[in-house]
């Protein structure tokens, strides 16, 4: 009994000690920082404290959640806002077939260029990704300054697209889908 018990607190010991070493680590390392923005095992939000055994970090939805500082040494992290806030962001969009894909690729880059918050350096760009299933595939990439931008200029983008669309008659693809029926 003694021994199992020791065993078991061997094991308990261990991952406080892990912890500890991990949070004097972060604090002297500084691979994050109180107010970063940060991604880690499915979670993101800000570091709202860094302490010597866990990291609370707040989700957008204003949960905090702590996470043993161990996490941060051995799992991926990534630290959206620890030497640069600039980020991109990239939004596909299919036409139907048949469609003028240079005229399109003209159209969408225009849109992208004169969307507010997007970035001049580096400047947008447009690739035509190719002829998929579903249509004729672009790909828009655009930078913004801040994290807080990339829903906003998705939501600019996205309208805008949408209203060029229209007033250049581009239709979007119609998936037909094959439904067997038995009878």
């Amino acid at each position: 009994l003694v021994a199992a018990l020791s065993v078991g607190l061997g094991f308990g010991w261990q991952e406080i000690f892990a912890n500890l070493v991990s949070g004097i680590i972060i604090l002297f390392e500084r691979p994050l920082q109180v107010g970063d923005t940060v991604t880690i095992n499915n979670v993101s939000g800000k570091v709202s404290r860094i302490q010597m055994r866990a990291t609370t970090i707040m989700d957008w939805d204003h949960k905090e959640h702590i996470v043993p500082n161990k996490t941060f040494i051995t799992n991926q992290l990534v630290n959206w806002t620890l030497s640069d806030t600039t980020t991109r962001v990239v939004i596909p969009i299919s036409i139907a077939y048949g469609s003028n894909a240079e005229l399109a690729y003209q159209l969408i880059l225009d849109v992208a260029r004169s969307t507010p918050l997007v970035l001049e350096d580096p400047p947008p760009s447009v690739n035509f990704m190719g002829i998929k299933d579903a249509g004729l595939e672009f790909s828009i990439m655009v930078f913004v300054r801040e994290l807080g931008h990339r829903l906003q200029v998705t939501h600019n983008l996205n309208l805008k697209l949408e209203k060029m669309l229209r007033e250049n008659n581009f239709e979007l693809p119609c998936i037909q889908r094959d439904v067997p029926v038995s009878t």
